[in-house]
């Protein structure tokens, strides 16, 4: 019989997916039921259904390898985190259920956030399957907050006669878009727990007598194609026309930085005599305008005054005074959604050669699509989020990064990571 991956609380499928890449599958018990959708509709194997109440025997004597990212609402930065004045209860809950005993519903009552004792759901599985031999291997991931209780999950395991890891990582050493740390728990019968080589640095590392180098920290302009050929890098500025052209985004617009429908032109103020063209997914501008050949001979030219100015776009990564905000040309901060204070949105600023310049308003800020979201996250480009935008977003601000997934899964897999199998946007 062929044994399977049990993937607990598998959300839209970040584990899912690596392990996809990698060319296996798992089986995910998920309750959300647009995370459901969402996994169903990218073809993955689920079971609906509520993790802490599923019976642990039907998988006894079936399981290779166990995957484990309980919800991180009530320890994460973005919340009340409430799971940090739950944490004993959290340890007591582990502690009691590696022993075989179940006193969860006790617990859950003294509890401030009942979502914290979901992390030491896990443990439940592991002691059942224990019983049999198994699983072989054991990967884990949460909010760094969580560190401490991964180590005690660690010092249970090793009885068990686990090799057992426990650390932080940073999602962008793996090539992901994003500066994401997580707490990891890695754990093998059969090799030596330790974590993946990083293949990326916040700066690009030569090869060396010791190996080859690490490339530098992937960006979010290069990770969803701004600057290729037909996406050109999101700025605005005194110019444009079908040999070139910025990204208009005028103040009191509702537009989106990848929606092909909001290319066109903007005047925002007569007198200025500034029309810009945007050349995201083809320019628009020859359609709309006419080139130099074509343009009727009664319509006016476009004409640029002096004080041109150019605006680069930064993610702020949420509403809040103290809020993230990187520039396009570096990684994301940590993706998190959930609430309208988290919503991230491309913010425009003054570029270098703006310097000295008489600067006319910036660009309202604009919300980040629930595309752009997933790419930051390294999923596929066309990923089939299922749901409303906030359905879609509470999904991928709580997946796991597809492309760290992969990296912590390739060693159990006894496989290797092609750096092509998740390939940027093109």
């Amino acid at each position: 019989m062929r044994r399977i991956i049990l993937d607990l609380f598998a959300g839209p499928g970040g584990w899912s997916h690596a392990l996809t890449v990698l060319g296996s599958r798992d089986i995910g018990l998920e309750w959300d039921e647009w995370a459901c959708k969402t996994r169903s509709v990218a073809g993955q194997l689920t079971i609906r259904t509520d993790v802490a109440r599923y019976p642990t025997w039907i998988f006894s004597g079936r399981v290779l390898g166990l995957i484990a990212s309980p919800p991180c609402q009530a320890w994460s930065m973005a919340g009340k985190r409430l799971g940090l004045v739950d944490q004993p209860l959290v340890h007591q809950a582990v502690a009691d259920l590696a022993a075989g005993h179940d006193t969860r519903e006790q617990l859950l009552g003294a509890c401030a956030d009942e979502r914290s004792l979901l992390a030491a759901e896990p443990m439940r599985y592991l002691h059942a399957l224990n019983a049999v031999g198994e699983p072989e291997w054991v990967v884990m991931e949460e909010v760094p907050d969580v560190l401490p209780l991964w180590r005690q999950y660690a010092a249970i395991l090793r009885t068990w006669g686990f090799s057992v890891w426990t650390g932080i990582l940073n999602a962008a050493d793996y090539g992901v878009p994003q500066t994401r740390k997580r707490a990891i728990l890695l754990a093998s019968r059969v090799r030596v727990a330790e974590p993946p080589p990083p293949t990326h640095a916040k700066a690009a590392e030569p090869e060396s007598l010791f190996g080859p180098g690490r490339a530098r920290w992937v960006s979010m302009a290069e990770a969803l194609g701004w600057g290729a050929t037909d996406r050109p890098v999101p700025t605005v500025c005194a110019g444009g026309g079908p040999g070139g052209g910025p990204e208009p985004f005028p103040s009191g617009s509702r537009k989106t930085l990848t929606n092909a429908r909001d290319r066109g032109t903007w005047a925002p103020r007569i007198d200025t005599e500034i029309a810009l063209a945007s050349r995201r997914e083809g320019s628009g501008w020859a359609a709309r305008h006419g080139t130099r050949e074509n343009r009727p001979a009664a319509a006016p030219a476009p004409t640029f005054t002096a004080k041109a100015h150019r605006w680069s776009w930064s993610l702020r990564s949420n509403n809040q005074a103290n809020a993230t905000v990187r520039r396009a040309d570096e990684p994301a901060g940590t993706l998190f959604f959930g609430h309208r204070a988290n919503e991230c949105t491309w913010v425009a600023e003054p570029g270098a050669e703006a310097a000295g310049q008489e600067q006319l308003p910036a660009p309202e800020a604009i919300r980040i699509t629930a595309r752009e979201a997933g790419v930051l996250q390294s999923f596929p480009d066309d990923y089939p989020w299922q749901g409303n935008k906030g359905q879609q977003f509470s999904q991928i601000g709580n997946a796991v990064p597809p492309r760290l997934a992969a990296h912590l899964l390739a060693p159990h897999l006894n496989t290797s990571l092609n750096p092509d199998d998740f390939a940027l946007a093109a």
